[in-house]
């Protein structure tokens, strides 16, 4: 619920703190030992640090179980080769969170800390700001380049050996997206019906007009639904039953229902939807990347079909 009035207020903001504390910490919290959790997480916590995840690749964004990002032992240290794409706080953050292969092509999660600050990134590690966004405008992605990134033998959570456990991360991450949407649509329908009730067209409100009450009234159905869908979400999490299969289709849910209504808000509004003044066109542009990342709408539904057929569609 916090996530969700987070993107209700700013997308961008709900972005850091899904990044921060989502991914971030969540990975740490999830796969590391209790010396890594108390190593950073309380650090972390207290915003002392920032935090990033970096998973995708330039390369590799929705097949990204193909990590091209290499992981060599070497002595007490661990030399992290790659590149990463896409990676939010990337350039500003102290905690970065880096997913590789090691040397027996296993996956691993590799803390790279920046003693000094993100100011002053440890030798090896270049990361460039993305310019030209049109979504998320307000909060930084990165495009980061690992040149022999060399980082403790501890750095490795301790509980990061597999694939499963990346997606066990993203399963719960995927449900803090799935809120989020659920915010932007939210931020969209109030903004929208205030308008309705406001604007004179014709000698009265927009709101008495039929079409508009139209718009208004699926635009409540979807949020009710959304509402729902993520209520009961919590609640398998909170019984320890989710599954990736779950936070999936309910992020399939969310980000296509808060599309919708972002649209429908947007036309509601007319050519003040364009106006950032009127808050709808954010939402409008910010819901698109909700709608992308932690997975693309075509992803979720591949994992909901495989676990609704038992075939795996992705190759």
């Amino acid at each position: 619920m916090i996530a969700a009035e987070l993107a209700r207020g700013d997308g961008s903001i709900a972005t850091l703190n899904a990044v921060h504390s989502g991914l971030a910490m969540t990975t740490i919290a999830m796969l590391g030992s209790a010396e890594q959790r108390a190593r950073y997480l309380p650090r972390m916590a207290a915003c002392e640090v920032l935090g990033a995840f970096a998973l995708t690749e330039p390369q590799h964004g929705s097949d990204v179980v193909a990590l091209e990002t290499r992981a060599r032992r070497n002595g007490d240290e661990w030399v992290l080769d790659g590149q990463k794409r896409w990676i939010g706080n990337g350039t500003v953050a102290g905690i970065v969170v880096v997913w590789a292969r090691d040397d027996d092509g296993n996956v691993g999660a590799f803390v790279v800390e920046h003693p000094d600050g993100a100011e002053h990134p440890v030798p090896g590690y270049h990361a460039r700001k993305i310019t030209g966004k049109a979504a998320n405008r307000g909060v930084w992605k990165a495009q980061i380049r690992l040149d022999g990134v060399r980082v403790p033998a501890d750095a490795r959570l301790a509980k990061a050996r597999t694939w499963d456990d990346a997606n066990d991360v993203l399963a719960k991450s995927r449900q803090t997206v799935a809120w989020e949407a659920l915010g932007h649509a939210i931020a969209a329908y109030e903004a929208a019906l205030t308008y309705a009730l406001r604007r004179q067209q014709f000698g009265r409100p927009l709101a008495r007009f039929q079409l508009i009450q139209d718009k208004l009234s699926h635009m409540l159905s979807d949020i009710t639904g959304m509402q729902l869908m993520c209520t009961r979400m919590s609640q398998l999490q909170a019984q320890g039953r989710i599954s990736i299969e779950h936070a999936a289709l309910a992020k399939l849910n969310t980000g296509d229902a808060a599309r919708r209504v972002c649209a429908m808000a947007r036309d509601i509004l007319g050519g003040n939807g364009i106006l950032l003044d009127h808050h709808v066109a954010r939402h409008h542009a910010d819901i698109e990347a909700v709608y992308t990342y932690e997975g693309t709408d075509s992803i979720q539904s591949l994992i909901v079909g495989r676990a609704i057929t038992g075939i795996n569609a992705f190759r």
